[in-house]
Parts: C-alpha cells; sequence; structure tokens
C-alpha cells in the first residue's frame, strides 16, 4: 500500500516505523526538516519538506495514487484540511486526528465523510476511556474488551506467593481443565514470550489471559489477585484526560481531582458536578498526605508532564495506594516505567498509532490495539466464508508460532479457542501476536 502520513510528530513517527517493517510505501509530510531526517534515518520512507494543506505538496506525495492519507500534525485545523484535500485530489481513505471532543461527538451535526474524512481520531478520549476499564478491572495492570465484554485480555502481574509459579502451562492447564481462559503471552526480562505448553510461571512475570466473563475470577485466581470495588479515585492532572475521566467515574466513585492552574481548576470546579476540584501541586507530598492519599483506592496521574506523572505515581504506591495509572507519552520512557513498581501505562499517541494501523491491514480487521511497552499486537478478525482460516481446525492450520489465536466470539458468545475449535464464517477471531508474525496472519483471513 501507499500510505502518506502528514505530520512525523510522536504518533506519525511511530506509525511510519511501524507500517515500514510490514513493506509498505511510506510518504513522510512535514514542516520541519529536523524531524523528517530522524524518522528518514530509523524508518524506510520518503520524506517531503513541505506543509500537508499545499496541493502541489500532496500532489508530489503522488496523492492521486495513495491507499490511506493520514493527518496527525499537531495542529487539528491541519488535519481536518489536509484530509478534505488528500480526499478531492484521490485519496482512498483520509483520517484525521484532532483534539476537540465537539468533533466526534455524535451531537455534533456534521457528517465528516461528506467532506472527506472517513475516520477522525481523538487520542485523549481513547486514553480516558481505557483508564476506566482499568478502574473497573481493579487487579489487572493491562485491560482489552472485545464485542462489550464477551471476551477480556488481562494484564496480570505474578508475584512470589501465586499459586501458578514454577508450574507449566500444561500443569495449570490439567488442574483447569473447565476454566474458560488461556494464556495467551508472557512478557519477561524486557522480552514478550507468545508460550507453549513447557513454560513455566515465574516471579514478577506478566501474563496476558484471555478470558471470557466466566473464566474471569478464575484468572484472577490464579494470578493470586481479587477484583476490589474501588470507591475512592485521586486524579492529577485536569486537561482533557483527566477531566474526561472524572466525568466517567463521578457518578458511580468519591472523585478528588488536583489541578495545578488556578484558573482551570476554576472552570473544573464548575463543570464538573460530582468532583472535589484542588488546586496544588501533585508532586507535594505534604498535600497528597492531607487530601488523604492513604485512603484512596487508585491514583491517576495524567499531567502533561510525563516526570510529574511518573514522580507522583511512585509516591501514591510508597503510601500505599492500591493501583496507580500514569499517563507517559514518551515511548521511550515505558520500559523503564514498568520496572520500577508502576501498575498500569497510558501512551495516548500509541493508542491513537495502533487504532490507524487497523486501516491498514488487507485481512478483515475489526479492532487493532497494543499493551504499553510489550512487543505485540492484538488482533480482532472477522473470518470470512472461503478464508483459509475457516478450512481446518486451529491445530491444523498451520498458524505462524510467532502468534496465537486465543478465543472466539460466535453470536452473542464468546469462547476459548483450543485445538480442535473450527473457525466458522462471521466469527470473529482474536489474535495475539508478535510483530514479525503480522503479514502471514493476513493471508489466513483473506478470501
Amino acid at each position: 500500500m501507499l500510505i502518506v502520513i502528514a505530520g512525523m510528530g510522536d504518533v506519525g513517527f511511530h506509525l511510519a516505523k511501524q507500517l515500514s517493517k510490514e513493506e509498505h510505501d511510506i510518504v513522510a509530510i512535514d514542516k520541519d526538516s529536523e524531524k523528517l531526517a530522524y524518522a528518514d534515518s530509523l524508518t524506510d520512507i520518503l520524506a517531503i519538506n513541505g506543509s500537508s494543506t499545499s496541493i502541489q505538496t500532496l500532489k508530489d506525495a503522488k496523492i492521486e495514487k495513495t491507499d490511506l492519507l493520514v493527518a496527525v500534525t499537531a495542529s487539528e485545523e491541519v488535519n481536518i484540511v489536509t484530509a478534505i484535500l488528500g480526499k478531492k485530489l484521490g485519496a482512498k481513505k483520509c483520517i484525521a486526528r484532532v483534539g476537540n471532543a465537539e468533533y466526534v461527538s455524535p451531537e455534533s451535526g456534521i457528517n465528516f465523510k461528506q467532506l472527506g474524512i472517513d475516520y477522525l481520531i481523538y487520542p485523549e478520549e481513547m486514553a480516558a476511556q481505557e483508564i476506566v476499564s482499568l478502574i473497573q478491572r481493579t487487579a489487572a495492570t493491562d485491560v482489552l474488551e472485545f464485542e462489550k465484554g464477551k471476551l477480556s485480555i488481562l494484564g496480570l502481574k505474578l508475584d512470589k506467593k501465586a499459586p501458578v509459579i514454577q508450574k507449566t502451562i500444561s500443569e495449570v492447564a490439567k488442574e483447569y481443565t473447565s476454566a474458560d481462559f488461556r494464556v495467551v503471552a508472557i512478557h519477561r526480562n524486557q522480552r514478550t514470550i507468545i508460550p507453549s505448553g513447557n513454560d513455566k510461571f515465574l516471579p514478577n512475570d506478566q501474563v496476558f489471559v484471555i478470558t471470557n466473563p466466566d473464566g474471569f475470577e478464575t484468572a484472577l485466581k490464579l494470578a493470586g489477585k481479587e477484583n476490589i470495588k474501588f470507591e475512592n479515585i485521586m486524579i492529577l492532572g485536569g486537561g482533557k484526560i483527566g477531566k474526561r475521566v472524572a466525568e466517567l467515574l463521578e457518578g458511580s466513585m468519591s472523585v478528588k481531582l488536583i489541578e495545578a492552574n488556578e484558573q482551570r481548576s476554576i472552570d473544573l470546579a464548575d463543570e464538573l458536578k460530582n468532583t472535589l476540584v484542588l488546586r496544588g501541586d501533585g508532586r507535594d507530598i505534604d498535600l497528597l498526605a492531607q487530601e488523604g492519599i492513604i485512603d484512596m483506592d487508585a491514583f491517576i496521574a495524567v499531567t502533561e508532564d510525563a516526570e510529574t506523572n511518573i514522580i507522583s505515581s511512585l509516591m501514591a504506591k510508597h503510601l500505599g495506594v492500591t493501583k496507580t495509572i500514569t499517563l507517559v507519552d514518551r515511548a521511550d520512557y515505558i520500559p523503564l516505567t514498568q520496572t520500577i513498581g508502576l501498575d498500569s501505562l497510558i501512551n495516548k499517541k500509541l493508542i491513537a498509532a495502533y487504532n490507524i494501523s487497523r486501516f491498514i491491514h488487507k485481512g478483515e480487521i475489526v479492532t487493532l490495539a497494543n499493551l504499553e511497552g510489550i512487543d505485540a499486537e492484538v488482533f480482532e478478525y472477522t473470518a470470512k466464508s472461503g478464508s483459509l482460516i475457516t478450512k481446518h481446525k486451529i491445530k491444523d492450520c498451520d498458524f505462524p508460532k510467532e502468534a496465537i489465536i486465543g478465543g472466539i466470539i460466535r453470536g452473542e458468545e464468546g469462547f476459548i479457542a483450543v485445538g480442535n475449535t473450527q473457525i466458522k464464517n462471521n466469527d470473529k477471531v482474536v489474535v495475539f501476536a508478535l510483530p514479525g508474525a503480522i503479514k502471514k496472519i493476513d493471508k489466513y483471513f483473506q478470501k
């Protein structure tokens, strides 16, 4: 595919790096020559220095032959204009990143497809929804839900006392023959493993389990966890993400929000009816103690400064908070933060990049997602009649070893995939895969 990416910020760069590995033809447009040079040094792309709102620049990028135009500059106005122009000049699909909730609201009254924009990406809303899922699944470090929870992938950190420690996956499977869950990946020492039956569980492993609602409690039990109902939440940062999380949680929980900016804190106090808004610095341990952080079930740090989020989350863990959720928008920080005791990480730019990726793969992908800091991706495919995946039982499909079929949603039911499972037409299939397997997997779901 020919893919044009306008904007080589974090989202554009990550997307270009990811897609160039998959042998797509990538054209990058940016006015910043340094960003272009850096991207060009690390990825196989054609770099064009210029404005994506210039018709000539788009023509230089061969926009009339473009399969996908992605506009992810820092300006939503530029992104919208770029996508509209791109579609008029012949691009097959156009995606624009926005930073205003009004654009993605059903009440906006604007049909952006009529303007030529096929999809709008609003990373702050995606990040807020992910945080709420983590609060609702209190024991998990990561949560991905499919088809409104018919299947879920949970990330679980194993401590020394977990019942599965030093047992192989085969041994655990024999003990729990009727369990509705399956281990799809283990992250250990900065390496992601697609496991076989002989792999052992070790202390501090990050284990990813796919489960339906019936298997949820058993999966937690084996990891030595329990799902506790959270009642008291503290949010640091009243930006778009912090405000949206408060809106989503304040009806069911007691929420405190700390914001350093005086005017913003006043505005938030007016707009959030059931949230206690406080003005202060989240790095001030005396302030946190005074506002009762030791009584909090969860601490959510979502300021615009990654260092502030990390430091305040570490202080919250030190003071005994059960769960911390930390916004880390610098991708190079993610491996480090996972080694220093933080629970769950959120990176809105990577969330946006992976949501864009689902428009690119040729297979019938419904959903594509990643888990922060994990070198793997999760796909939800729709199996079509005549595709290779429907012709044999899973054990006879010669599926790539770098990937695993975790579960299937058929109608209203989600169930765990095993070797004898036969995938049928229109099944939705959840696949966990390492990057090298992605192109191979697509072939199984193409007609």
